[in-house]
């Protein structure tokens, strides 16, 4: 019984990170995608890749950059 309950925990770690890892990678994807209009996609995205080249994407600080990069070329700053 309690072999099974460790089994059990340390499967459920693992089924955690593993979901934990698919949507921290999936995130910014799904940022682009529902709330950037489609005329900026392509450029937003493009903008993410290259912020951050690395398997998963940090959002926010390359969220920042391409807001700050939106900002600079509409003139704001």
């Amino acid at each position: 019984m309690n072999a099974f309950l460790i089994v059990a925990i340390v499967a459920a770690l693992i089924a955690f990170f593993l979901v934990a890892e698919i949507v921290a990678a999936a995130l910014p994807l799904l940022v682009v995608v529902v709330l950037v209009p489609p005329a900026e996609r392509r450029e937003l995205a493009e903008l993410l890749a290259a912020a951050d080249s690395s398997r998963r994407l940090r959002l926010w600080p390359a969220l920042r950059l391409a807001v700050r990069a939106r900002r600079h070329t509409a003139g704001k700053w």
